[in-house]
């Protein structure tokens, strides 16, 4: 049994998390998903509802793999100095390290993605990766593999990129089984990405 870090903020996006969790959640996989949060409080998503909080971030920052969600409000959270110490604690204990979004850019701004290829939302992308300036930010790609690191574009694409995490762990096969199971038409190409078009990017 494997467990996953996902952690929240205020302002999180719902499918930049709920949309992965689903895909990694299953009981196929193995997995134990561990809300994460910096206080005990529910935390409420950017659509206003809460999420129950299972460890925060001074009790535990040793997990087999580690989930950042995106939202506006990642920029803000990524103030925290305390938070930050955490996520590359975290970054470093765990197996697999995965973020969707502007939680990319949240966690680019920690410096473990320093020399390392990732992707983030494209109609932020301009604003947005100036903040981390020492990633090697890709203009057009669904998500991006970098050793352990796994970076998806904006907010659905994070569920591509969650199945290509479970094929990495677990085989191809699980994760074609995971897709049909939630009636989803999985975009396997990392490269397919025409959001980067539409968003003026290439």
């Amino acid at each position: 049994m494997r467990t996953l870090a996902a952690l929240v903020f205020p302002g999180f996006e719902t499918l930049d998390y709920f949309g992965p969790i689903e895909m990694l959640g299953g009981p196929a996989q193995g997995i134990q998903i561990i809300t994460v949060a910096k206080g005990h409080d529910p935390v409420p998503s950017v659509h206003g509802q809460r999420i129950v909080i299972d460890k925060t971030i001074s009790e535990k920052n040793d997990y087999d793999l580690l989930f950042i969600p995106g939202g506006d409000s990642a920029l803000d959270a990524a103030k925290d100095e305390e938070l930050m110490q955490w996520i590359r604690e975290a970054s470093a204990n765990a197996e697999r390290v995965m973020a969707v979004c502007t939680g990319t850019v949240l966690l680019g701004m920690t410096g473990v993605l320093d020399g390392r290829k990732a992707t983030t939302n494209k109609l932020d992308f301009t604003e947005t990766v100036p903040l981390a300036p020492r990633v090697d930010w890709i203009k057009e790609a669904r998500w991006v593999e970098d050793g352990k690191f796994f970076t998806s574009s904006g907010v659905s694409a994070g569920m591509d990129m969650s199945l290509a995490v479970v094929a990495d762990l677990y085989g191809m096969e699980a994760a074609d089984k995971v897709a049909l199971g939630c009636e989803y038409e999985w975009h396997k190409d990392a490269n397919r990405d025409p959001f980067a078009k539409s968003a003026g990017l290439i």
